[in-house]
Protein backbone atom coordinates (compact mmCIF):
# COMPACT_ATOMS: atom_id res chain seq x y z
CA UNK A 1 0.00 0.00 0.00
CA UNK A 2 1.11 3.60 -0.83
CA UNK A 3 -0.25 6.58 0.34
CA UNK A 4 0.55 9.94 -0.92
CA UNK A 5 -0.56 13.68 0.41
CA UNK A 6 -0.11 17.10 -1.04
CA UNK A 7 0.31 20.07 0.92
CA UNK A 8 0.98 23.91 -0.14
CA UNK A 9 -1.48 24.92 -1.67
CA UNK A 10 -3.29 28.29 -1.54
CA UNK A 11 -4.12 31.53 -2.87
CA UNK A 12 -1.75 33.71 -4.74
CA UNK A 13 -1.24 36.91 -6.89
CA UNK A 14 -0.43 36.04 -10.77
CA UNK A 15 3.53 36.14 -10.93
CA UNK A 16 3.94 35.12 -7.31
CA UNK A 17 5.16 31.61 -6.04
CA UNK A 18 4.07 28.72 -4.39
CA UNK A 19 5.66 25.15 -3.39
CA UNK A 20 3.85 22.59 -3.14
CA UNK A 21 4.99 19.00 -1.52
CA UNK A 22 4.07 15.39 -1.92
CA UNK A 23 4.28 13.17 0.98
CA UNK A 24 4.77 9.08 0.62
CA UNK A 25 3.95 6.32 2.87
CA UNK A 26 3.31 2.76 3.44
CA UNK A 27 6.42 2.10 1.24
CA UNK A 28 9.73 3.75 -0.16
CA UNK A 29 9.34 5.47 -3.35
CA UNK A 30 12.56 5.05 -4.68
CA UNK A 31 11.94 2.77 -7.53
CA UNK A 32 9.02 4.80 -8.29
CA UNK A 33 8.19 7.62 -11.13
CA UNK A 34 6.19 10.22 -9.25
CA UNK A 35 4.65 13.36 -10.61
CA UNK A 36 2.12 16.12 -10.60
CA UNK A 37 -1.05 16.47 -12.67
CA UNK A 38 -3.98 19.43 -12.27
CA UNK A 39 -7.15 19.66 -12.96
CA UNK A 40 -9.38 22.68 -13.60
CA UNK A 41 -12.99 22.37 -13.01
CA UNK A 42 -14.73 20.89 -15.57
CA UNK A 43 -11.77 20.24 -17.31
CA UNK A 44 -9.42 16.73 -17.91
CA UNK A 45 -6.65 16.23 -15.64
CA UNK A 46 -3.86 16.89 -17.21
CA UNK A 47 0.40 16.23 -16.94
CA UNK A 48 2.45 18.66 -15.32
CA UNK A 49 5.87 17.39 -14.83
CA UNK A 50 7.33 14.39 -13.79
CA UNK A 51 10.77 12.73 -11.92
CA UNK A 52 12.47 9.99 -12.42
CA UNK A 53 12.80 7.53 -9.51
CA UNK A 54 16.43 9.04 -9.02
CA UNK A 55 15.65 12.28 -9.44
CA UNK A 56 18.13 12.64 -12.20
CA UNK A 57 15.73 13.39 -15.13
CA UNK A 58 12.62 15.75 -15.21
CA UNK A 59 10.16 16.34 -17.53
CA UNK A 60 7.70 18.96 -17.96
CA UNK A 61 4.72 19.95 -19.72
CA UNK A 62 4.93 23.01 -22.42
CA UNK A 63 2.76 25.25 -20.51
CA UNK A 64 5.11 25.14 -17.41
CA UNK A 65 8.44 24.92 -18.53
CA UNK A 66 10.87 27.22 -17.35
CA UNK A 67 8.21 28.18 -14.23
CA UNK A 68 7.90 25.07 -12.60
CA UNK A 69 10.29 22.48 -11.00
CA UNK A 70 9.90 19.46 -9.73
CA UNK A 71 12.11 17.62 -7.73
CA UNK A 72 12.37 14.83 -4.48
CA UNK A 73 13.82 14.15 -1.83
CA UNK A 74 14.11 10.30 -1.40
CA UNK A 75 15.45 10.11 2.06
CA UNK A 76 12.20 11.81 3.24
CA UNK A 77 10.21 9.70 0.70
CA UNK A 78 8.65 13.39 -0.78
CA UNK A 79 8.54 15.03 -3.92
CA UNK A 80 8.12 19.19 -4.66
CA UNK A 81 6.88 21.31 -7.11
CA UNK A 82 8.62 24.98 -7.38
CA UNK A 83 5.93 26.91 -8.65
CA UNK A 84 7.33 30.65 -10.02
CA UNK A 85 5.67 33.44 -12.13
CA UNK A 86 2.20 31.71 -11.79
CA UNK A 87 -0.76 32.90 -13.73
CA UNK A 88 -4.13 32.54 -13.52
CA UNK A 89 -4.74 29.72 -16.05
CA UNK A 90 -2.47 28.01 -13.40
CA UNK A 91 -5.44 27.49 -11.05
CA UNK A 92 -6.31 23.95 -10.62
CA UNK A 93 -6.25 21.03 -8.11
CA UNK A 94 -3.02 19.64 -8.13
CA UNK A 95 -2.57 16.09 -7.65
CA UNK A 96 0.69 14.02 -6.51
CA UNK A 97 1.09 10.87 -8.05
CA UNK A 98 3.17 7.66 -8.75
CA UNK A 99 3.76 4.31 -10.72
CA UNK A 100 6.52 1.84 -10.24
CA UNK A 101 9.58 1.94 -12.58
CA UNK A 102 10.42 4.30 -15.64
CA UNK A 103 9.02 8.17 -16.48
CA UNK A 104 5.41 8.31 -18.33
CA UNK A 105 3.58 11.29 -18.93
CA UNK A 106 0.13 9.97 -18.95
CA UNK A 107 -2.19 9.68 -15.90
CA UNK A 108 -3.39 6.71 -16.98
CA UNK A 109 -0.40 4.61 -15.98
CA UNK A 110 0.00 6.50 -12.44
CA UNK A 111 -1.01 4.32 -9.47
CA UNK A 112 -1.34 5.71 -6.74
CA UNK A 113 -2.77 9.51 -6.29
CA UNK A 114 -3.12 12.01 -3.52
CA UNK A 115 -5.91 13.73 -2.40
CA UNK A 116 -5.35 16.87 -4.22
CA UNK A 117 -4.27 20.54 -3.02
CA UNK A 118 -6.09 23.37 -4.49
CA UNK A 119 -3.74 26.25 -6.29
CA UNK A 120 -6.16 29.75 -7.28
CA UNK A 121 -4.20 32.16 -8.86
CA UNK A 122 -5.70 35.28 -8.88
CA UNK A 123 -5.88 39.38 -8.16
Amino acid sequence: QVQLGESGGGLVQPGGSLRLSCAASGRTLNTYTMGWFRQAPGKERDFVAAVRSNGGSTFYADSVKGRFTISRDNAKNTMYLQMNSLKPEDTAVYYCAAVYGGVTTSSYEYDYWGQGTQVTVSS
